[in-house]
Formats: structure tokens, sequence, C-alpha cells
């Protein structure tokens, strides 16, 4: 075993046939490094008379090889004075490309990890490694995809690539263990036009800021993201919001800068197919009595267009069999805080509205003249 003083009562590693490599090119200065496979950590040694950490370093390569402990050039070990224990490097920043590390390592016990204006035009493999990881910044770099290795960060919980390449956002990711930990995401200042339909698996965000992109929608169930309390998505091409958008309950929002359409409930979109093909009615009919299904029932290009199901006024299911119209929304009723729309000091922007029948549509038209007769 080696037991290290990260804390008063240490840490225990098995040494016997787990070690993966020794780092000795400063042992004259006191100084090396034992690289453990299991678990995957850096033991680092420092402050240590150089005579007396030559003969450790021998005890631990004969420990690896299995030498039994008694033929170990061992002396009586003196306990660490707190003052002399190096704790183990929990955070970096890094703001240019000079100070980028090219030849060393990342400590893996980091936390937070920022390497910003670095030039970085991809995720580096060795951050991928940093199983501890809860904060990541790549902000203000030339990166332009996302490796689906991401999602091997269990822990992390904020992940900022604002002013960056990146086109799109990766569906793989949104499946990863992310769902279970990202709470902030920063995608701001990016050319991204629109988020996968798995977007809304990461059910834990709290905060997302997509400023500044070239989004022509949100996500199309944005509204099962229901620990979301900050959005902000300034300045894109939005021309309306989903239907969903309705359930979000927030404390912050900004829509500031889009171009969206002025609504008009009576110039509906129909997509209505009389009478109602087998599809449509097998599809309503499994939403509406929340039959169970998945791809090991139904093909998978199904469970996708039933993922994306709309939701008529009366509250039943439709397909692709519909009509769709756009209606006014005062933001105030899903965000305690509303950035001003446009520079008129709006704060009201267009819905969309569906409905599965004519006579659904009806009802909605004869309440909406009665209410602006």
């Amino acid at each position: 075993m080696v037991c290290t003083a990260r804390d008063r009562s240490g840490a225990r590693y098995k040494v016997q046939e787990n070690i993966e490599r020794f780092f000795t090119r400063f042992v004259e200065e006191g100084k090396a490094t034992v690289r453990l496979r299991e678990p995957a950590v850096d033991v680092c040694l420092s402050k240590a008379n150089a005579s007396n950490l030559k003969t450790f370093l021998s005890a631990v390569r004969l420990a690896h090889q299995g030498t039994d402990i008694g033929a170990l050039p061992l002396s009586a070990l003196v306990p660490a004075k707190t003052s002399e224990v190096e704790k183990p490097k929990t955070k970096m920043i890094i703001t240019s490309r000079r100070d980028y590390p090219l030849t060393k390592n990342f400590p893996y016990s980091l936390e937070h990890l920022q390497a910003s204006y670095c030039k970085l035009a991809r995720i580096d493999t060795r951050v991928l490694c940093l199983k501890k990881l809860r904060k990541l910044d790549l902000s203000h770099n030339h990166i332009k995809q996302l490796p689906a290795t991401i999602g091997d960060l269990t822990c992390l919980q904020e992940l900022i690539l604002h002013d960056n390449h990146l086109e799109s956002f990766s569906g793989a990711l949104c499946s990863s263990t992310l769902q279970e930990s990202l709470q902030f995401l920063d995608l701001s200042q990016n050319k991204i036009k629109a988020l996968p339909i798995q977007f809304c698996q990461l059910r834990q965000l709290i905060n997302l800021k997509l400023d500044d992109n070239e989004l022509i929608r949100l996500p199309f169930k944005i509204g099962q993201l229901d620990h979301l309390r900050f959005l902000s998505a300034a300045r894109n091409k939005l021309p309306f919001l989903p239907s969903d958008f309705r359930k979000l309950c927030l404390e912050s929002l900004d829509l500031f800068g889009n171009p969206f359409e002025q609504p008009n409930p009576l110039v509906p979109s129909v997509q209505l197919k009389i009478p109602l093909t087998l599809l449509e009615c097998a599809a309503r009919a499994t939403i509406n009595y929340r039959i169970p299904y998945g791809c090991h029932l139904l093909p998978s290009h199904l469970c996708e267009d039933l993922e994306v199901a709309k939701t008529c006024q009366c509250g039943s299911a439709c397909l692709s069999s519909f009509i769709q119209i756009t209606v006014t929304m005062n933001l105030h009723h899903v965000a305690h805080t509303v950035v001003l729309v446009d520079n008129m000091g709006g704060t009201e922007a267009p819905v969309i509205c569906y409905f599965c029948s004519l006579d659904c549509y009806s009802q909605f038209l004869d309440r909406y003249l009665q209410s602006h007769g």
C-alpha cells in the first residue's frame, strides 16, 4: 500500500501490479510522481530528501513487482506535518495559448478547469480523462465539434462553450450521464441553428444560455426542462416559440432581438388528413391511452415521431394531422423577470398552438372572436 497524507486520515492505495509509470525527472530536487492504474490518480511527492526519496521509490518498484514486505528497504515512517502536505490541485485557469500545457498532463484531481483564449480547434483528449471535473470552461476558442466522450465526465455540472465555432450540439451528449449532472450550459456566441430532439433529456439544467447563435427554433419539448430557471436566447432567428414553452417556470427570460412573426389566429396552417390514416389513429391512441412503446416494439422512426407528438388545446395528441396557428403570449406568464423582446417595450411573443380537429379549432375560434369582438 501507499498512504498519502491528503488529509489527516490519509488515503491508501494498492501498489502491487498497480503502478502505471514513475516520473523521476526532478528526483534530485526531492520531487517525483507515481501514477497508479486503479484508481487513476497521480501520487505527487515533493519537498523530500533526495536520498530518502530514491530509497522510497526503489521500495515502491519492488512492491509493485510483488517483493515480500519484509525485504523492502523501508525506514521508520515519521508522520508529515500538515504544513508539509501539498494539497491536490482542484482548480486550474489558463487564459493564453502560451500557458497551455502541451507536454505535461493535467492533474487528475482537477474539479474546475478553464482554458480560454487558447485557440483550441478541438477538445483535448487529456481533459476528457479528468473524471472529477465539475466545471469546464472552454470559452473563446475555435472548437467546431464536441466529442461524445464529454458525456463520460460524470460529475460535470457546468459546461461553458461561449464564443466558439460550434454548429451543433450532439444528441448523444443529451443521452449521456450529463442528464443527471449538468446544471449550467453556455452555448452562446456560436453558429448553432437547431438543438436535437434529445436536448430536453438534460432535465437537471437550471441555467441555459443560447444568445447570439442562428437558432430558427427552440427545442420542441422545452417544457420538460422543469428545473430550468434562467433562459437566454437573445439575438437569434426565432420566428415563434414552441407550444411547450407555456410549461416553463422561469426566474429570468431574455429573448431580445429575435425576428418574431406577427401572430394571426385567423390564418391557420391546415394539415388535416380526413379521414385520419391508420398510422395517425394508432399514434394518437398510443399517446392518449399512455400505451408503453419503444424500439423493441416499434420501428425507431415511429418512436421518434411519437416523441414529438403535438398536444391539442383539448389535451389530445396529434402526430402529422393537425391545424397550426400562432397566438400571442405575454412572457410574464412563464418568467418573473423578462427582458424586453424589442425596442418598443414589448414582453409578448408568438407561440404555436395545435388543434387535432376542425371541431377543436372552431371552438377556439369562437372564443377568440368573442374576446376580440
